[in-house]
């Protein structure tokens, strides 16, 4: 399904979250392979002239529609420019990538993934020394390299052979040694959602003593075309039917769900009203915690100005530091020093920074496991440590509301009307309008946060896909276990008209 670019006057793809994302079409504006040949031959000079030449570069890919064509164009293009490229043997998860890059010592690496985006798309995701997703200003600098490409059909190439499974030997290896308890008796469910971290997932769990592994089997192979789902994406309604399903016919202790390259990880729990999934934010501060349990001194978990305000209470009563950064696992992963863990609330966390920077769905999977095996082995759950913690920090409900645009200046329109009419309040609590384009330096985006004692809202126009989003958050305080469920139904109130306030910005 890739082609060859045509001469067009569309503009060209631009570095995003990390790297290029976008639709697999002719031109300067689609995927393809003339488009990868030319970032490739960018990437290339821009690490030449930071005196980078003929060092390792790591390229990887899933099994999207032209990701065999694309690595094998970057992989290519870097060995003809002098690099020596290290090419993973087959379609593997993101994580895989990261950790190779971070094991290697590379100065770069390349995977070629469009992550949970429809089938018709793909990208081309960036990673720097050390492991982490580039950020400004090394974005820019690489576009205007690209820029000064010549003819993608005057690029050299140079065939270059795959290496073998050792990196993904040693990334398992690392992941089995995560859990922090001796707990393994648990049944797990487990979807890929036609992505590559199927038989990765069920090799890592088993690794790590997990083997009571049950699989969707009409979505564990690859499939590009993600048939089972509308998109293919954990957090899309829908998407996890045939998951929880599977966790119900065969009584699960808890789901898992992987997106496409498998950095992203949804967890669904069983309780008195069937199957449910786990927000970001819910599997967020149960890990957080669960690192904190046996972190070293002067830990520090890290997440971002639109994910909830519960790990940052967690974190101060646990005695360790809390850092909040832009949205991006490129920011979290420069929260500071001693950094144990981090999370976004679109389910992606980092377990083990030492070793992956980066959101890595794997090895959260692995610890979501260890978690729930050693509350089961005390006849506890998941949604138990979330009942302690409402009753210690109160009731945090989140939510978010997306508003898919058909034409990009639509969200400008937006967010130019917000700031030229911020609210004082809520849904009927005092807040705060702060405008994050009026921070300097690294803090400085597009969005707005109305933050109050009880309510909280975030505005910011997506990174990867045409929509606003606003992010929503209530508290609601707790004095006894037996005050939870009116609390409860009061933070659900207070988020349905503060979803109607989000739907009339």
């Amino acid at each position: 399904m890739t082609a060859e670019s045509t001469p067009t006057d569309e503009a060209p793809l631009t570095f995003g979250t990390a790297g290029l994302r976008g639709p697999l079409r002719p031109g300067p504006g689609g995927m393809n392979v003339d488009t990868v040949t030319h970032t490739t031959a960018g990437l290339a000079a821009w690490l030449q002239g930071r005196c980078l030449g003929g060092s390792t570069v790591v390229v990887g890919r899933d099994a999207r529609h032209g990701s065999a064509e694309f690595a094998t164009a970057t992989a290519e293009v870097l060995a003809a420019a002098g690099f020596e490229v290290v090419l993973l043997p087959r379609p593997l998860p993101t994580p895989v990538l990261a950790y190779a890059v971070r094991e290697l010592r590379a100065p770069a690496g390349v995977q070629i993934t469009a992550s949970h985006n429809p089938a018709g798309d793909n990208g081309y995701k960036v990673f720097l020394d050390g492991g982490a997703q580039l950020i400004s200003p090394a974005d820019r600098e690489i576009e205007a390299a690209v820029a000064a490409v010549g003819p993608a059909t005057a690029v050299p190439r140079t065939p270059v052979h795959p290496t073998d499974d050792a990196l993904l030997r040693g990334y398992l290896a690392r992941v089995a040694a995560l859990p922090r308890g001796s707990d393994r008796a648990l049944r797990i469910a487990l979807t890929p959602l036609h992505g590559v971290g199927g038989d990765t997932a069920v090799a890592a769990l088993a690794a790590a003593g997990f083997t009571d592994v049950h699989t969707v089997a009409s979505q564990f192979d690859p499939d590009p075309d993600f048939p089972t789902v509308l998109f293919p994406n954990p957090e899309e309604p829908g998407a996890t039917d045939a998951l929880l399903e599977l966790a119900a016919r065969v009584g699960a202790d808890v789901a898992l769900a992987l997106d496409p390259d498998a950095d992203r990880c949804a967890v669904g729990v069983p309780g008195p009203g069937g199957w449910r999934m786990l927000s970001g934010d819910e599997t967020g501060v149960l890990l957080g915690g669960h690192v904190l349990e046996t972190a070293g001194p002067d830990p520090l978990v890290a997440t971002t100005i639109v994910s909830s305000r519960l790990l940052a209470k967690v974190a101060a009563a646990r005695g360790a530091r809390f850092a909040e950064t832009l949205t991006g696992f490129k920011w979290l992963m420069r929260a500071g020093a001693g950094l144990v863990y981090a999370y976004e609330e679109a389910i992606g966390y980092c377990v083990d920074p030492l070793a992956v920077r980066d959101k890595d769905g794997i090895s959260a999977a692995v610890l979501v496991a260890d978690l729930a095996a050693g509350l089961a082995a005390r006849g506890r759950t998941l949604p138990d440590v979330l009942d302690d913690y409402a009753v210690e920090f109160g009731v945090h409900a989140t939510a978010q509301v997306s508003r898919r645009v058909d034409r990009p200046g639509e969200i400008s329109a937006l967010m130019a009307r917000l700031r030229d009419n911020l609210p004082t309040a809520l849904a009927g609590d005092p807040v705060h309008a702060e405008d994050l384009l009026e921070r300097r330096g690294q803090g400085r985006t597009d969005a707005v946060v109305l933050g109050g004692e009880r309510t909280r809202m975030v505005v910011r126009p997506s990174g990867t896909e045409p929509k606003l989003k606003c992010y929503l958050e209530v508290v609601e305080p707790v004095t006894l276990r037996s005050d939870l469920p009116g609390a409860r139904a009061a933070a659900a109130a207070r988020i349905r008209a503060l979803t109607d306030v989000a739907l009339d910005l």
